[in-house]
This record gives C-alpha cells, sequence and structure tokens, in this order.
C-alpha cells in the first residue's frame, strides 16, 4: 500500500508527460510494447529502452525509483527468459553438471525476451508514473474499454486505500496486545491462527462496507444502466507531438532494421 501511496505521488507531479492526456500515453504505451514484442533486434530494443529512460527523466521520475520498480517486476518475466537456455534446442556451447546443456540458440533467444520483457515493463512503469490510476481508468473508458470493467477498477481503486486503513487499525489493535507475527516467543501456529483471523475480519468488513456502498449508489439513483463521467478533453497539440515523435522513431527504427544497417 505505501508503493500505491508512492505511485500516486509520483504520477501527481508536473512535468511535460504528466500534462499529456491519458489517452496519447496509454496509445504511446501500447505502440512501443507491441514493436518491442515484434522486433528481434538487440540494438533496436537498446535504442528503444534508451528513449523510455529519457522519458523518465523528462518527467522528473527519480531514476532509482523507477528502476526499482522495474527490478521488482522482472524476476516473473526473467525466469521465462532464464530458463530458455536450457530447453532450447540448438548448438551446445556449455554442459553442465547433471548434463544439463546450454545452447547458443537458447541465450539468443532468452536475451531477445528479456530485452522484450524489460522494454514493456519500463513503458508500465512509466505510464503508471506519469498518469493517475483514476485518470487511467477514464482514459481507457474513452478508448472503448467496457463499462462494467471500468466502473468495476473504479470502485476497487476508490476503496482500496478505505480497506488498507482498516487493515492497519487491526494491526495497531494486535500491537498494543503485543502481537508480532515475526516474534519468534510465540507458537507458529498460534500466529498462523491469528493471520487467519486477521483475514476473516477482513473479510467480514469487506462485505459489510460493499454493502454499505451498494445501498448507498441505490439510494442515489445508481442502476446497470449508469455510467461513470467522463470530461470530454479535447486533445491538444503536445500530445500530437508526443505521439508523433513516438511514432517517427519507431518508424524510423523499423527503416534502419529493414535496410540492414544495425
Amino acid at each position: 500500500m505505501a508503493n500505491i501511496s508512492t505511485i500516486e505521488r509520483e504520477a501527481s507531479k508536473t512535468s511535460t508527460l504528466h500534462s499529456l492526456d491519458g489517452r496519447i500515453k496509454i496509445i504511446s504505451s501500447l505502440l512501443i510494447i507491441v514493436y518491442a514484442v515484434y522486433t528481434t533486434n538487440l540494438i533496436v530494443l537498446a535504442i528503444m529502452e534508451l528513449y523510455l529512460i529519457l522519458l523518465i527523466l523528462m518527467s522528473h521520475i527519480s531514476l532509482s525509483y523507477a528502476f526499482k520498480r522495474i527490478a521488482l517486476i522482472l524476476p516473473f518475466g526473467g525466469a521465462i527468459a532464464f530458463f530458455q537456455l536450457f530447453i532450447k534446442e540448438g548448438t551446445v556451447i556449455y554442459t553442465m553438471p547433471l548434463g544439463i546443456e546450454i545452447t547458443q540458440q537458447g541465450l539468443d533467444f532468452g536475451l531477445l525476451l528479456l530485452s522484450r520483457i524489460i522494454i514493456c515493463v519500463t513503458a508500465i512503469v512509466l505510464l503508471s508514473s506519469v498518469t493517475p490510476m483514476q485518470d487511467l481508468i477514464n482514459s481507457a473508458r474513452k478508448l472503448g474499454v467496457p463499462r462494467e470493467f471500468s466502473m468495476l477498477l473504479s470502485l476497487t481503486l476508490r476503496y482500496l486505500f478505505f480497506f488498507y486503513e482498516e487493515l492497519k487499525r487491526i494491526r495497531n489493535a494486535q500491537k498494543t496486545r503485543c502481537f508480532d507475527i515475526r516474534s519468534k516467543k510465540t507458537a507458529y501456529i498460534w500466529r498462523l491462527k491469528k493471520v487467519g483471523e486477521t483475514i476473516s475480519m477482513m473479510f467480514l468488513r469487506s462485505y459489510e462496507q460493499g454493502e454499505k456502498v451498494y445501498f448507498s449508489m441505490l439510494s442515489r439513483g445508481y442502476s446497470e444502466s449508469s455510467n461513470l463521467y467522463n470530461d470530454e478533453k479535447k486533445l491538444s497539440l503536445k500530445d500530437y507531438t508526443f505521439i508523433s515523435i513516438t511514432l517517427c522513431l519507431i518508424i524510423s527504427l523499423e527503416i534502419i532494421h529493414y535496410f540492414s544497417i544495425i
């Protein structure tokens, strides 16, 4: 939850990228991700990553903060790239103990896959760091995301912080009674039981709060046909300029790669 608060704080900063329309930022991120998945040239991928790092610097986001978030997500996809060394058939370049073989084709494909994952994760981190969560939902709604899905995300976001406060109050109450989940002085089974009770309490409070919120929404005219409010914001010159730069970079890299210049 502290990370969510930090993300929202970073997304509320002032910069050229922060002021862009959310739709432009979503489309630009998708273009970068799709092209990263499409291309097979490592040099092109390196240039795309440098472009994303430049955008991070332009948006006044701390590089250490961005790299920490990337490093936090990277192991999930990096593990898939790592296993390509052993499962891809090809020319054996090294044999490990127990007869495990590393192939040249596996190494090449693993590096390519890892580069793609890094660019995709960097693009997502940049998008979430320059766009507040509610703005992301509203922009996605304008781009055609189904009403039910966007409303569900909006409600989830709205009450995520509330439920964290509920959990915080429960944890504080436990601390005043000298309960510490990491304490070695108490039996493991007893600690596990208390954690189970905490989870059960959160489920009960979530259900009660959800019921209250739903009845409140009904009393204010909510129905199955209700829609989220979307302001009619027109795209500005800087929005068109940014997406044009991104498109020109992708097209230029593809032309250069096509003629085998890099």
